[in-house]
């Protein structure tokens, strides 16, 4: 053997022997990066999180990579085919890796092609690798050449442990479509609207012709090219006998009509709910191992959360809320105060204060700009989009392209008016619908958990509740005169509107939501008794402080709270701490947790009855609510509660029917900024409307199963025939406005002017003409003798 072929045999031989010890190192992962066999046999490409709706539809996900899972029957055959005829034709005949196609590779390059001969199996094999292992693409020839083996292995290995079909599944799960999207049902799902199971002969082309190159041939960004892309694979389908001539040229001839329903955080049902979930299942998370000790991963492990809101209806208490609230900033904006910036006179620390905040100014600074020319670009004209309301339907829409200099942005941000609303099943607690505020593009604050606020008269409730635990009767007389706490140097001389003197019975009163009369219950209760009441029998978590404003509604409390503390009175004296998830199950389906409701009684149905009835008052004639049914035409069985804090600064309505309780809450993120007059600011012209559209839509859709014509329960034991007869008393000349609780700082302290500096004159004088008129008429009304005594207080339990 001559001397140059003996050499050739020893190099090849040892570059074959080289290439074999390789490959056996890298197969028992003494080198490079291979994924174990337990790993591949259990792939965990990284799942979004679904929060799942009580129908079953999805509210939202959380991701990093936006990636869905579907099994193999639930995979339009016009996906694989065309998958098959575009990537890998022969994949059910080869075992991993095609010879035909890695033979041809050096001749193609020979003549100055190039051609790819990864089979469908081989490019999972490269996509688990990424997923399990976190590596790019390798950025060498060395790096690729390691890969390239760790490629081929796997590939062997995926066949000999997975079916043809269950390989195939688990491709389409982990390629990229596009626009942060993964998998073969999240691409049909954003791109046209449909399971990965309905997807036509073209929309299947479409999705499979993206995986060469997803942003070159994506239809949102490149229609041109998306389209003969398209047509390229239609073409190889029908030519590698997977569909007929005519039906290739039938698809080939439609256009693309693409239905993109990208999943936005900042977009879609319940976004406020979903924010607030995420940082419960955050904690969830921390808490909670899997089967490794490790922790799970919210944006990776493919949760499913399954919670109680109803689409339908957060769809309508989304659509109340924007209904009201684009009405309702007409007035607010059309405000002297408002619309001059005289709001803003006395309050430039403030504004200072938002400007350091916002992104602008950390950008500037960060940039080395100094003040002086930070101070003038905030004054300096700039195109920008700024939130207003245009559609209640279609909130994309309420955006407006305008001009205005970044600190005017500011204030003009800050006095767009907020809200919270939600609705609950007071008997399980299931909460069905949650809505924190009026666009969570541009506002993120919550109003239903995150926030707390002076509740004002929606707590008087609580009040009469404690007062009929301990002897008092609605149809009692009770003083609508001054009342005086010596202990505090308080006293309350008028009721919000004006009016002081004569007697009202106790539904009455509530029905009116006289101050005077609260005042007069908690003087007779003890303040100290009352706040006891509310902390350790009702059970807020929220500050009680133990003074005789808190019957007028000083404490700040969350919509959420108030609401699980209403639970009591439609639920028969039992209170149910309001849940919005179910169960959690993970990628696989395993239940990894249930959630049931926590209830404990904490009055007696009888008591719950009574307030009911009286509540009822409340939306009959002469009651705060009473355009709840004059006005917007909610009928049958109605109970609720107006409150309005002193300015007008908060406005609120907690209202329930047999089925269903919910809560509203309107006002400005700073307490300075709010209505002047008590007409437009008062709760039941700012959060009754809402609870009214909300409850039209829900009584209009009968799949609800929500009747107009339910009622209110009578326990045997208690006297029907009193409560079919008694009507709130409607002495004492009140009119029905339910405004002012003192500040949470003074807690009930007479405020120096009792209106709004902002009020126009007109509206100030005529008001002092009424009350003038109110106090001349009952100065000399005797007070009857059906005034209850003091009586000693039983404390709760």
């Amino acid at each position: 053997m001559k001397k140059s072929v003996k050499i050739l045999w020893i190099t090849v031989l040892s570059l074959t022997g080289i290439f074999l010890l390789l490959i056996l190192l890298v197969n028992f992962r003494i080198i490079g990066n291979m994924p174990s066999m337990e790993t591949l046999e259990n792939p965990r490409a990284a799942l979004a999180s679904e929060v799942i709706a009580e129908d079953g539809t999805i509210l939202g996900k959380y991701y990093q990579v936006d990636r869905s899972s579907s099994d193999y029957n639930e995979i339009s055959k016009n996906v694989i085919n065309a998958l098959v005829a575009t990537e890998d034709v022969r994949f059910y005949e080869h075992s991993g890796i095609d010879p035909y196609a890695t033979v041809a590779i050096p001749f193609y390059l020979a003549i100055g092609k190039k051609r790819g001969s990864s089979t469908i199996t081989q490019q999972l094999a490269l996509n688990l690798q990424y997923d399990n292992t976190g590596t790019g693409r390798a950025r060498n020839f060395i790096e690729r050449s390691f890969q390239k083996m760790q490629e081929w292995l796997i590939a062997v290995r995926l066949e000999r442990n997975f079916t043809k079909e269950e390989i195939i599944t688990l491709y389409l799960n982990t390629v990229p479509f596009g626009d942060n999207v993964y998998g073969i049902e999240n691409g049909a799902r954003t791109f046209f609207s449909k399971d990965a199971g309905h997807l036509s002969i073209e929309e299947a082309a479409t999705l499979v012709g993206m995986l060469k190159g997803t942003n070159l041939y994506n239809p949102r960004r490149n229609p041109v090219s998306a389209m003969n892309r398209r047509n390229t694979v239609i073409d190889l389908m029908q030519k590698n006998g997977f569909i007929t001539k005519p039906e290739a040229a039938a698809a080939a001839s439609k256009p693309i009509v693409l239905r993109y329903n990208k999943v936005d955080h900042n977009k879609g049902l319940a976004p406020y709910f979903r924010e607030v979930l995420r940082d419960e299942l955050k904690t969830w998370c921390k808490e909670h191992k899997k089967a490794d000790g490790s922790e799970y991963n919210l944006y990776r492990d493919g949760l499913k959360i399954y919670t109680t809101i109803n689409p339908r209806m957060q769809l309508y208490a989304e659509e109340a809320v924007s209904h009201h609230l684009k009405d309702l900033q007409k007035v607010f904006a059309s405000q002297a105060n408002i619309k001059s910036g005289s709001v803003w006179k006395n309050w430039q620390s403030y504004v200072d204060r938002y400007m350091k905040e916002s992104d602008r100014y950390k950008a500037m600074k960060a940039d080395g700009a100094s003040d002086e020319d930070i101070k003038k670009a905030f004054n300096t004209p700039t195109k920008m989009k700024v939130f207003a309301w245009k559609s209640f339907t279609e909130p994309e829409l309420n955006e407006l392209d305008t001009i205005m200099t970044p600190i005017d942005s500011i204030k003009y941000m800050r006095v767009m008016l907020q809200a919270g609303f939600m609705a609950l099943d007071p008997e399980s607690g299931e909460i069905k619908a949650w809505v924190g505020g009026p666009d969570f593009r541009y506002f993120k604050n919550d109003h239903v958990a995150k926030t707390r606020r002076q509740v004002g008269s929606t707590f008087k409730p609580f009040l009469y509740t404690f007062a009929i635990m301990n002897g008092f009767s609605p149809n009692q007389m009770l003083p609508n005169e001054p009342v005086s706490f010596p202990k505090y140097n308080w006293t309350l001389t008028r009721n919000s509107e004006g009016s002081v003197g004569g007697n009202i019975s106790m539904a009455g009163a509530l029905a009116k939501s006289l101050n005077l009369v609260s005042a007069y219950l908690i003087k007779q209760l003890g303040p100290q008794a009352v706040a006891d009441f509310a902390k350790n029998k009702i059970g807020f978590s929220a500050e009680i402080p133990p003074y005789p404003s808190i019957s007028l509604g000083t404490p700040e409390i969350s919509l959420f709270e108030m609401l699980q503390a209403y639970t009591m009175f439609p639920a028969r004296g039992i209170i149910t701490k309001p849940i919005y998830i179910t169960r959690i199950e993970d990628r696989n389906g395993n239940i990894l947790q249930t959630f049931a409701p926590e209830k404990r009684e904490v009055i007696s149905e009888n008591e719950s009855y009574t307030m009911v009835k009286m509540m009822q008052g409340v939306t009959g004639p002469g009651g705060t609510s009473a355009r709840l049914r004059f006005r917007y035409g909610i009928q049958g069985e109605v109970a609720g509660k107006t409150g309005t804090t002193n300015d007008n600064t908060d406005g609120w309505f907690m209202g329930f029917t047999p089925q269903l309780l919910a809560g509203a809450w309107v006002g400005c993120e700073n307490n300075f900024i709010h209505f002047s007059s008590t007409a437009n600011g008062q709760g039941a012209n700012t959060g009754l409307p809402i609870w009214a559209y909300f409850f039209q839509k829900v009584y209009a859709d009968k799949t609800l199963k929500i009747d107009e014509k339910a009622t209110f329960s009578i326990p045997q034991s208690i006297n029907s025939e009193f409560y079919e007869t008694f009507e709130p008393n409607q002495e004492g000349g009140a009119i029905p406005v339910d405004q002012g609780s003192g500040t949470a700082e003074e807690y009930g302290a007479e405020p120096a002017i009792d209106v709004n500096e902002y009020e126009p004159q007109a509206d100030r004088e005529a008001r002092d003409r009424e009350r003038a008129k109110q106090q001349e008429a009952n100065k000399d009304k005797p007070i009857k003798s059906t005034m209850p005594a003091p009586r000693p207080v039983t404390k709760p339990q």
